[in-house]
């Protein structure tokens, strides 16, 4: 059993920046594949940023944050990390992490086992 506790989102001008954490309790964090998805208002919950098990090499961003945000994760740590930059209104919504065993990670929402509890992030313009 994995549970997940993020935290950092809040209100930012655009062009600002934020660092989400995601705290992992359990064991064998280090084999989860782990995601960060976000859910804006009266939209479908979307897959931003993906970062393989063991070794994290294996990372994903979907195109609209590529060269903005950067997934990362600190195994002895139990955390995972969304490093945000360039914010912008549209990235408005609720941050949630999730963890997927196996080490592969997957663009598929029902693919995730543990989920957070889901942070708000807001830009304004």
């Amino acid at each position: 059993q994995v549970q997940l506790v993020e935290s950092g989102g809040g209100l930012v001008q655009a062009g600002g920046s934020l660092r989400l954490s995601c705290a992992a309790s359990g064991r064998a964090f280090s084999t989860y594949a782990m995601g960060w998805f976000r859910q804006a208002s009266g939209k479908k919950r979307e897959l931003v940023a993906a970062i393989g098990g063991w070794n994290g090499i294996a990372r994903y961003y979907t195109d609209s944050v590529k060269g903005r945000f950067t997934i990362s994760k600190d195994n002895p740590k139990n955390t995972l990390y969304l490093q945000m930059d360039s914010l912008k209104p549209e990235d408005t919504a609720v941050y949630y992490c999730a963890a997927r065993g196996g080490g592969y990670y997957s663009d598929s929402e029902g693919a995730y086992d543990y989920w957070g509890q889901g942070t708000q992030v807001t830009v304004s313009s």
